[in-house]
């Protein structure tokens, strides 16, 4: 079953003919996500081809949906207008919008998540990867990747992944795949201080997969949202978690790369984070390299 998408989802881009969002919306069609239309204004009517698949361009999400039914959008647009490129896409009623796009000012992204406060409407990111769910096929062909993400490092497994960062999302999927275990869906929920889905939101909808058997969970200093979520495993919990938090060596005060990964006032620490996680049973992996051993010596 997996969580948010799945093989059959439908999905639009928007900002499709740009070099970035073009260059993965060729990705994930040959990753076999269903890729059935592209948004970028004052293009519509245009097609966007790749191998064989035709593309239709729209100039607005609201036509994109009326015609082709998708239900989801990766947003590749660029930092200036992708505030209301996500509000387009809530707008116009999808259940998903992934947006991929890092530079967002926070201000926007505020006025974002007001908007969205009720709305049946999720949102993935910004700054963040995205997410896939595994295939079955070769190198996990078949499954729907929306984002950025290497789609042929996957399997399809029971292993649900979640991160706040993009690339040790990737080292806990390579890790499981090499050693033959697959993964039921893999979210990078993005670095930044203001994001629409959160650890929290995402351990609980793993918990309630039945495909889902065991979790890692990814995260990094500053804000508390590993903490919230180990406080809900530690009182809700059923199944084997296995965390990693970066940033043990960051000194306090110094924005480390992600936006949101900035310690303040004592909080925010990965010495908080490792603590609330042993204190919930999660199991912590000293380094990036023990994250898949870790769980699953849990599992045994």
């Amino acid at each position: 079953m997996a969580i948010l998408v799945t093989p059959e989802t439908k999905v639009l881009v928007q900002g499709i003919t740009g070099g970035f969002g073009g260059r993965h919306a060729k990705l994930s069609i040959d990753y076999g996500s269903q890729i059935v239309a592209g948004v970028t204004p004052g293009k519509g009517g245009q097609i966007f081809e790749h191998n064989g698949t035709k593309v239709p361009i729209f100039d607005s999400v609201a036509e994109a949906v009326t015609a082709t039914g998708a239900t989801t959008s990766a947003v590749f647009v660029p930092p200036p207008f992708a505030a209301d490129a996500i509000l387009e896409g809530a707008d116009a009623g999808l259940e998903l919008v992934v947006a991929i796009t890092e530079g967002i000012p926070v201000r926007d992204m505020v006025r974002v998540k007001s908007a969205l406060h009720g709305s049946p409407t999720r949102l993935i990111g910004p700054n963040c990867p995205g997410i896939v769910t595994p295939g079955t096929g070769e190198n996990s062909h078949g499954g729907c990747r929306i984002g950025i993400a290497p789609g042929y490092i996957h399997k399809k497994g029971n292993i649900g992944v979640v991160s706040r960062s993009g690339t040790l999302t990737y080292e806990a999927v390579f890790q499981l795949t090499s050693k033959g275990v697959g993964q039921s869906t893999c979210v990078g929920i993005g670095g930044d201080p203001v994001n629409g889905t959160s650890h929290l939101d995402v351990i609980k909808m793993f918990m309630a997969d039945p495909e889902t058997h065991g979790i890692i969970m990814i995260g990094e200093i500053g804000g508390d949202a590993e903490e919230e979520a180990a406080a809900w495993i530690k009182a809700n919990g059923t199944k084997p978690v296995a965390g990693f938090i970066a940033g043990t060596t960051a000194p306090p005060g110094r924005r480390m790369g992600h936006a949101g990964a900035i310690v303040s006032g004592g909080k925010g620490t990965a010495e908080a984070k490792i603590e609330a996680f042993k204190e919930a049973g999660i199991g912590v992996a000293a380094t990036p390299s023990e994250m898949a051993d870790t769980l699953l010596e849990m599992m045994k």
